[in-house]
């Protein structure tokens, strides 16, 4: 990987994960002062992202946190991962963005999501249905179309000060997400929450149905994902267990929680359905020394032919979750 690292970039998807027994204010300072360090640390990109609601993360406003973590930082690129368009208008949207590029030229991405709020309270509380993120790709243009002022769902209306401004746009993507950026010719960024199979089967269709734009000439691909490095095997594995286990918990529960500790979790009394669902959790991610992470890393690159990789580990433990970012650009020989 480290002769790779010249043109395969690493960046950083942070999604401002709350901590048993702190405040969420404690979250938002934290992704501000990880992307202090991963600036430092040589990352190219620094991502925040959207949820509604959910116990287990404060970051619900990703404009107004991408705001100030540019303002925290002077050259890493910021950006969102994502705003999910189906929640929002898109002349909001582009406004926001439009402020965000006028106040950090250059600098700024646009990472849009199709995914509707968590539950159906959200989602009446936004004013949205399930059924919305199938106007995605409506939206999108409308969105696009403020940028470079030909919008038509909405004759005679502008977006100040987004109009005439180049903001990057990715779409975020699982699977069918993949058609959408093809068809739009957009950057598309991709995670195997299906297996990696499912994944690289998505990448080979997005690039077979390209269709170049204004914003790409030709593809791009983001691969995203969890990356665990830590001086052993063990404690990088270790490092795993608080997002594994918030994640099987909102699968048996229907609630995200907040990060607890490790060795909490590994003493808990699991129900057969949470033990599954923990263990199942635990697969998919890249966790290891540097030299064994860095070699799954490249070998995942390899297979899918990516651009970039979005890094997108939580932990409970902050000093190991700056280690592993630390760990890994230096094995990579970008720090």
């Amino acid at each position: 990987m480290t002769s790779a690292a010249p043109t395969t970039r690493l960046s950083v998807l942070d999604r401002s994960r709350t901590r048993q027994g702190e405040e969420p204010a404690q979250a938002l300072r934290d992704t501000v002062a990880l992307a202090r360090e991963a600036e430092r640390l040589g990352y190219h990109r620094f991502w925040v992202s959207e949820h509604h609601g959910v116990p287990g993360a404060a970051g619900s406003a990703p404009t107004v946190l991408a705001a100030a973590v540019a303002a925290a930082t002077t050259r890493i690129r910021v950006g969102t991962g994502g705003v999910m368009l189906p929640n929002h208008q898109p002349l909001v949207v582009a406004e926001q963005f439009g402020v965000l590029a006028a106040l950090f030229p250059g600098r700024i991405d646009m990472g849009l999501g199709r995914s509707v709020g968590f539950t159906d309270g959200v989602r009446r509380a936004l004013g949205r249905e399930k059924d919305a993120a199938d106007e995605f790709g409506a939206q999108l243009a409308e969105l696009l179309g403020y940028f470079d002022g030909s919008q038509q769902a909405h004759r005679g209306v502008h977006a100040r000060p987004a109009e005439g401004l180049h903001v990057p746009a990715f779409v975020l993507a699982t699977g069918e997400g993949a058609d959408l950026a093809a068809e739009a010719g957009l950057p598309l960024v991709i995670a195997a929450p299906r297996g990696k199979d499912r994944m690289l089967a998505a990448i080979d269709r997005y690039r077979a149905r390209f269709r170049p734009s204004a914003q790409a000439a030709e593809p791009y691909v983001v691969v995203s994902g969890t990356v665990a490095v830590a001086e052993t095997a063990e404690r990088a594995h270790e490092l795993l267990v608080p997002e594994a286990w918030s994640g099987a918990y909102s699968r048996t529960h229907g609630e995200f929680p907040p990060l607890a500790p490790a060795a909490a979790i590994r003493s808990r009394e699991m129900t057969v359905r949470e033990r599954a669902a923990y263990e199942q959790s635990l697969k998919g991610h890249i966790a290891g020394t540097p030299e064994q992470a860095v070699a799954e890393l490249a070998e995942l690159v390899e297979r899918s032919g990516a651009d970039e990789f979005l890094v997108t580990t939580s932990t409970y433990d902050r000093t190991a979750l700056f280690d592993s970012y630390r760990l890994l650009a230096e094995a990579v020989g970008q720090a």
